[in-house]
């Protein structure tokens, strides 16, 4: 859970292109006990996936490394073995020390020289303990979906009130001030400039603050893009509560509706490539409210019936592509992203979320509100 956890958070950090101070250099090292022979990642997280910027192969001492060009405003980057995870950040010339054992080292590290990634790390503690609150109440047999969901919003709120008054607003020029915009539950982002806007006021807050200190710096101008658009578009979500208007006659005739979509990895996916499975095709918002009961009810789903023939095809939709991306870096299944809406117009979509069923030759059969058993439903097309 932990390594989901890290990974989850690793891919929430937006990416700017690094311009160099003069030559100088932000130098990282330490040591990574247990981790004889490992790689040894050093990455930079950009729009379209990390980039790596250097690696090692660990001696038996776990000792390394990295000089990189400095930057003239904050800068974020992981070190990474296999799927375990440590966020840093990169400020002028310092030089940052991380100490850690392999295969905890994603939750119980040391980092010294640097008070912006020792916050970071806080803040990454604060956030793996969020998660285990929320995830202990969704699993709690004895309360029921509703109380549940309103028992984690009233949880996140009370973190994001601590997260906003001890590490934003107290210093919104920092990179942790930055780095905590992003933090995420699952795929629900704490901080939700789409649809709050006490939230899109974080955001601006943060990104005035980087016009004053980090003037011109492309995560600034990515801020102020974001509560931009999260002022434009944060009723999005209330406006597609109606139902899809599908005649099921239509959709138990009709054969194969093709969709050809661009992956999270950047691979172009074809909804026809999966014929030959059982196929839940799902529109998603990540933005949503509900957004994550929804994704733990497909990964039961997906848990359930994957090795049985069961695939996962899902499209994001109404999202912003940087929050969509964070948000399935860790999901096990097709996500791609469609940034014009023709899928929706495809399928007839009007209420997002909602999903339909295709059986084995990719033909749709159902969808959400023909449905009273999902997983009956599933069974009987395996």
């Amino acid at each position: 859970m932990r390594k989901n956890i890290t990974r989850a958070l690793g891919a929430l950090m937006a990416i700017v292109a690094m311009t160099s101070c003069s030559g100088e250099k932000f130098h990282v090292n330490g040591e990574i006990t247990n981790a004889k022979d490992s790689t040894l990642y050093f990455e930079n997280i950009s729009l379209t996936g990390p980039v790596t910027v250097d690696s090692v192969k660990l001696a038996e001492d776990g000792k390394f490394q990295f000089d990189v060009d400095a930057t003239e405003a904050p800068e974020f980057y992981r070190l990474r073995i296999a799927d375990q995870i440590i966020n840093i950040s990169a400020d002028s010339t310092e030089t940052v020390t991380v100490k850690a054992e392999y295969p905890d080292m994603a939750w119980k590290y040391e980092v010294e020289g640097s008070d912006n990634c020792k916050k970071i790390q806080e803040l990454t503690y604060h956030q793996i303990a969020l998660q285990n609150k929320c995830i202990a109440i969704a699993e709690n047999p004895s309360l029921s979906m509703k109380v549940s969901a309103d028992s984690i919003d009233r949880v996140i709120e009370a973190y994001k009130q601590e997260i906003k008054n001890n590490y934003i607003i107290k210093e919104p020029m920092k990179a942790y001030a930055y780095f905590a915009l992003f933090q995420a539950i699952g795929s629900r982002l704490i901080f939700n400039p789409r649809e709050n806007r006490d939230d899109i006021k974080m955001f601006a807050a943060v990104a005035t603050s980087w016009d004053t200190f980090h003037p011109n710096s492309e995560r600034g101008q990515n801020l102020h893009n974001i509560a931009l658009e999260g002022m434009k578009t944060m009723r999005i979500i209330d406006a597609d509560n109606q139902p899809a208007n599908i005649d099921p006659n239509i959709v138990r005739e009709t054969s194969i509706i093709d969709l050809e979509l661009i992956d999270n990895k950047g691979a172009t996916r074809k909804l026809s490539e999966l014929q030959g499975k059982v196929v839940l095709l799902d529109f998603h918002t990540f933005e949503a409210d509900n957004s994550t009961e929804r994704i733990m009810e497909l990964r039961r789903l997906y848990n359930k019936f994957h090795a049985q023939g069961l695939e996962i095809f899902q499209v994001a939709v109404g999202t912003n592509e940087h929050f969509w991306k964070t948000s399935v870096a860790a999901l096990p299944w097709i996500s791609v992203y469609d940034k014009t809406g023709t899928s929706v117009s495809t399928y007839n979509v009007q209420a997002i979320p909602t999903y339909f069923l295709l059986d084995r030759t990719c033909a749709p059969v159902k969808r959400d509100i023909q449905i009273k058993d999902v997983d009956a439903e599933i069974q009987a097309l395996l």
